[in-house]
């Protein structure tokens, strides 16, 4: 088996790190409003405080996540980026009357 190129592979885990990161913040802000709303309908409880470790966990996977994208994002600016064609657009020819 051929040894994978590192910028593709980095290319793969920025995208999945970017995936994860979706999913981190939409689990923040529901675990966040569930904390919220038992916070206020049943102070103290048992669920609220299951559901404020919920939010510290996946506020903690938002963070790493967030820090491993900035560190992936960062190593690669320094890489030359190679487009497979050109962005210009072609020249019209106008035909004569």
């Amino acid at each position: 088996m051929a040894p994978k190129n590192d910028h593709s592979t980095s290319l793969r885990a920025v995208r999945q790190l970017h995936r994860m990161r979706t999913f981190y913040t939409a689990a923040v802000l529901m675990w966040a409003a569930s904390t919220a709303w038992l916070g206020w309908e049943d102070p103290g409880s048992r669920q609220m405080w299951v559901s404020g470790l919920f939010l510290l966990v996946f506020t903690g996977l938002l963070s790493v996540t967030s820090l491993w994208l900035r560190r992936l994002q960062g190593a690669d600016a320094d890489k030359p980026v190679h487009h497979a064609a050109p962005r210009r657009m072609a020249a019209r020819r106008q035909a004569n009357a």
